[in-house]
């Protein structure tokens, strides 16, 4: 089965506040477990804010250090799911539910291992 990148990319800013927060975390969570349940969960992790990255930059034999993201932007990854399906339609399938359940764009790619 193939491997697709599920990114939640979220708009800058404070999150909401929990009275909305919290009913779209439940429902994230139910959504986790049926993908679990599925067999299609790889894993998941959420982002701390973009302005805690750092950039690192290899040109011309040296080394640029930098904070914050290496694209300035209003909309940055929040989150990601890593899952399996057989293939794109089914991948798209499970994008659709994330994002009728987060409200938010989801980006769904296939990934490759090896070299890149």
């Amino acid at each position: 089965m193939q491997q697709y990148l599920l990114s939640i990319y979220q708009p800058d800013g404070d999150p909401p506040p929990p009275e909305v927060l919290d009913p779209i975390m439940r429902e994230l969570d139910a959504l986790n477990q049926e993908i679990r349940d599925a067999g299609a969960w790889v894993f998941a992790g959420g982002l701390h804010p973009p302005g805690t990255s750092t950039v690192l930059h290899h040109k011309d034999g040296d080394m640029l250090v930098t904070d914050g993201p290496y694209i300035e932007g209003k909309e940055h990854i929040g989150g990601f799911t890593v899952l399996q399906a057989a293939d794109l339609d089914a991948a798209l399938a499970w994008g659709r539910k994330f994002a009728k359940v987060i409200g938010l764009p989801i980006e769904v790619r296939p990934m490759h291992w090896g070299h890149c």
